[in-house]
């Protein structure tokens, strides 16, 4: 991996701290939705942003949580040379950032969005197939954990398959996006209990202060 030891160590120290903001429980507040964590499945990522504040601080929280994935593997690569290593690990340095936020207690998100920058920056292609078939799954079954969790699974295979033509990831981006989906995945462990239960709520925008039913 290109760069001195203590380059790398401040990249991925600034990568953490970068995907430590939350977002969320920012765009939440501004739009007047108070604490974001009190309200809803009281997670800080842009589905339940979009339940309690609305669609726009929602899609805020997607596209800047996103954002701050894809800056961090972005940075990696230009300090770095493009080494695949360093983008993976910086990557995952923003993933456990918002995560485990230490401004939160390390109670934080989990990790699609941010994911999905991460990816978008390293294995486009593998991104967007992931984000079809989210799209796909919540559709047809309306819950975002579960699309959630489908494209986390499928992620290792599209990125394995989808590095580049002919060619296989590097070992350090196959085990960094297994170890990315597992994240994801364990984040979920409620979610899924709740799937497996039946009592999961399918996704539902705020009421508007008018509709009391």
């Amino acid at each position: 991996m290109a760069g001195s030891l203590s380059t790398i160590v401040l990249l991925l120290l600034f990568s953490y701290f970068l995907g430590s903001i939350p977002f969320g429980l920012l765009f939440a507040r501004l739009f007047g939705g108070g604490d974001v964590r009190q309200s809803g499945s009281g997670n800080i990522g842009a589905a339940n942003v979009a339940r309690v504040a609305g669609p726009l601080p929602g899609i805020l929280t997607l596209v800047f949580d996103a954002a701050k994935g894809a800056l961090a593997v972005l940075l990696a690569a230009h300090f770095s040379a493009n080494s695949a290593k360093a983008m993976m690990l910086g990557g995952l340095a923003a993933l456990l950032g918002h995560c485990f936020p230490v401004w939160l207690r390390f109670k934080g998100g989990k990790g699609v969005a941010t994911g999905l920058g991460v990816f978008a920056a390293l294995c486009p292609l593998a991104a967007l197939a992931a984000a079809i078939l989210f799209v796909l799954v919540f559709l047809f079954w309306r819950f975002v954990s579960l699309a959630s969790i489908s494209a986390a699974a499928a992620l290792p295979l599209l990125v394995y398959f989808l590095w580049a033509p002919h060619h296989a990831p590097p070992l350090v981006v196959s085990f960094g996006t297994l170890f990315a989906a597992a994240l994801i995945i364990c984040k979920h462990d409620a979610n899924l209990q709740r799937l497996v239960e039946g009592t999961e709520p399918r996704f539902a925008l705020r009421k508007s202060k008018g509709d009391s039913t």
